[in-house]
């Protein structure tokens, strides 16, 4: 084969991947901003506020929940990181409490076990309602988690389609080149 023929084989090539890589940056830059945008749009619909800094509801909290917390304090939560933070230094903290230190599974196995009490239901009903919100912020965590890993993933995609884009067209520089070499020596 000659080796212009083989410089344009490669180059066609690099160049097909290159327009692959280009188009799948433009997937994972739209499906970033589409899972991000909805995480903030849920999220903001629901006026969730971190405590304000100072605040007695601050100041109960074990200290390593109180540092985590500190960090939004006064702000509304609207991305995945607040979600995270708010869904296990806050909420985990006061369902802890209402239950003793029990699941939402165990409080239930009890509360069958007693139907009679109403404060234990109570505290059923409080935990599960808890836990379900608590699983609703650490799911939009996760789905703001796979946005951000989608902006990185795009970029580095985008790089790699650009840098083989250049590496096509010399290639095919290089086709030129060599098929004019040739000619010329001719």
């Amino acid at each position: 084969m000659k080796r212009d023929t083989l410089d344009r084989l490669i180059s066609s090539t690099g160049l097909i991947v290159a327009v692959v890589f280009l188009a799948a940056s433009c997937v994972l830059f739209y499906a970033h901003h589409f899972i991000h945008s909805q995480v903030y749009d849920q999220l903001s619909a629901q006026q969730i506020t971190f405590p304000a800094a100072g605040s007695a509801s601050l100041k109960a909290l074990p200290p390593a929940d109180q540092a985590a917390m500190s960090k939004y304090a006064g702000e509304e939560l609207v991305n995945g990181a607040q979600a995270e933070t708010f869904a296990d230094h806050y909420i985990a903290v006061h369902l802890s409490e209402i239950g003793a230190g029990k699941t939402y599974s165990q409080l239930s196995t009890e509360s069958r076990a007693n139907p009679s009490n109403k404060v234990l239901a109570g505290k059923v009903s409080t935990v599960f309602q808890g836990e379900t919100l608590r699983s609703m912020l650490l799911n939009a965590y996760a789905y703001d988690t796979m946005a951000v890993v989608a902006n990185a993933t795009a970029y580095g995609v985008l790089i790699a389609g650009l840098v083989l884009l250049v590496l096509s067209a010399l290639g095919f520089y290089h086709a030129g080149r060599v098929k004019t070499t040739a000619k010329s020596r001719r």
